[in-house]
């Protein structure tokens, strides 16, 4: 059986490389056989966590929804830009608010999920990826060991989206192959 997989970068820039590489992510699961769902995190725009906030207004209506969202799955692939060797303000502001949701079923909750960055840095953005791991794991996701680090990005994509570099191309394959393996055994057993 397929596996569900949700696909998101961690930036809403234009032109972001992380989404350059959430878009090579979903091409390469696809082919891969999975079923796919790519999505922006600037669709469900969330104001700054604040615990005051939530107990006057409640929960967010795009909370509900990205929530929902990531629940469908099976697995997810986040595509993060480090900031500061660290994650990006709308993506930990997300993940703030999905972790306090008073929801049926927790998103992240056995959730199997690989993690990548691109940086036009040397080290390929691997350092934010450290604290994304730390923050999902608290929130009760899976991660695998395998992740794909992308250095050079300004250049790493062909004009098919692609990345150009066989050394990246490969941790991207390995990455992928590896989320649905462990998919397989995870929260959505097919």
């Amino acid at each position: 059986m397929s596996k569900r997989v949700i696909i998101f970068s961690g930036s809403i820039r234009s032109g972001s490389v992380n989404t350059k590489l959430a878009h090579a992510a979903t091409a390469k699961l696809a082919d891969m056989g999975a079923i796919t769902t790519l999505i922006s995190l600037g669709d469900y725009a969330l104001p700054i966590f604040d615990e005051d906030l939530k107990e006057e207004k409640g929960q967010p209506e795009n909370a509900l929804k990205l929530a929902t969202q990531i629940a469908d799955h099976d697995a997810a692939f986040i595509a993060s830009p480090e900031y500061n060797a660290s994650v990006t303000p709308i993506l930990k502001n997300a993940i703030d608010w999905l972790s306090v949701l008073k929801t049926e079923k927790k998103p992240f909750a056995n959730l199997t999920v690989a993690l990548g960055a691109a940086s036009p840095g040397n080290l390929g953005g691997i350092r934010g990826l450290y604290h994304l791991r730390a923050i999902l794991m608290n929130v009760g996701a899976q991660i695998i060991t395998e992740q794909c680090a992308v250095p050079g990005a300004m250049d790493a994509f062909g004009e098919d989206g692609s990345l150009t570099s066989e050394r990246s191309a490969k941790m991207l394959d390995d990455t992928c192959k590896s989320l649905l393996e462990i998919a397989m055994i995870g929260r959505g057993k097919g």
